[in-house]
């Protein structure tokens, strides 16, 4: 069994349950002491653009900012999508501290090793 986990993301903002959800989940698994990485697609590299998750909450009461801000704390590598962030005209310097962007490569190189969960 590994214990790496891929969380992949494609909603942001325009799906706040399952987008915070998604941010959730990777912190109790990083809390369970797995390797996490957060891969952002579509939508989703909204939740590292500064300022967007601010006060996004899911239906459960889970506040996505408090647990990013986890995430960032725990050096969790939060990756966007380098054509889904372009498209939405975000650049690496919209990200916030601990994002980078990344590549469909990339991608599958970390779900070739891993658990994945998409959302």
């Amino acid at each position: 069994m590994t214990e790496n986990v891929v969380i992949v993301c494609s909603c942001g903002t325009d799906n706040p349950n399952r987008s915070s959800r998604a941010i959730h989940l990777a912190t109790i698994a990083h809390k369970e002491g797995k390797n996490v990485t957060v891969f952002l697609l579509d939508e989703g590299v909204f939740l590292v653009k500064k300022g967007m998750i601010n006060h996004l909450q899911a239906a459960t009461g889970d506040v996505a900012d408090d647990l990013m801000t986890y995430l960032q704390a725990h050096n969790v590598p939060l990756i966007a999508c380098t054509p889904c962030a372009k498209s939405r005209q975000i650049s690496k310097a919209d990200l916030i501290e601990g994002a980078r962007m990344g590549s469909a490569v990339e991608l599958i190189n970390l779900c070739c090793d891993a658990a994945v969960i998409s959302l």
